[in-house]
Formats: C-alpha cells, sequence, structure tokens
C-alpha cells in the first residue's frame, strides 16, 4: 500500500517558509520520499501502518494551505503511466519486505 501525500502550502511570507520547510522535513523524517514537486509518497506494509504514517501527517499540518492523502494499493501503483518527453517508462519499484527467520 502507498501513502500519497499531495500539498499546496504558501510561501509568500518567511513564516510560510518556515512552515512549509517544517512540513516536508516530516514528510521526509517519517519516510516519505518526492515523487514530484510538492507529492511525497510512502510504501506501507498494511493498511494500518498506512494510517500511522496519515496520522502523523495530520498531527504535523501547517497552518495555511492545502494538504491531501490519498492510499492506493501496490496493484493500482503499478499501473501508473510515466512519460518523461515522449518515453514511457516504469513505475518505480516497491521496496523489499523485511522477512526474518
Amino acid at each position: 500500500m502507498w501513502v500519497i501525500t499531495m500539498f499546496d502550502l504558501p510561501t509568500d511570507t518567511k513564516q510560510a517558509k518556515r512552515d512549509y520547510t517544517l512540513f516536508r522535513r516530516h514528510l521526509l523524517s517519517d519516510g516519505f520520499t518526492r515523487l514530484q514537486y510538492s507529492v511525497y509518497i510512502r510504501h506501507c506494509p498494511s493498511r494500518e501502518n498506512a494510517q500511522v504514517h496519515i496520522d502523523r501527517v495530520q498531527a504535523h499540518l501547517p497552518p495555511d494551505g492545502e494538504v491531501r492523502v490519498i492510499t492506493i494499493t501496490d496493484k493500482q501503483f503499478e499501473r501508473m503511466f510515466i512519460f518523461w518527453g515522449k518515453m514511457r517508462k516504469p513505475p518505480e519499484a516497491a521496496p523489499e519486505q523485511l522477512s526474518l527467520f
């Protein structure tokens, strides 16, 4: 399961830029990676784990702007079309699951 966080935050004042930076740093420290500008993704092994990370995003929301969070399955993520110019590239692979014996 993938958690996708998309945001549109103001950066017109010094405080707004600080809030933007803090929110972005929180996403990175919580294991999200940048997919595109203002779009960050994180792979989660289960719905319950995804909800934990959604709750963390909610706990660190900046005072202004818009933040959207969506979850999609691995299969849905694999069906994503990625275009670089006119060429199609495959989506990123899901991280390997940790196996303990």
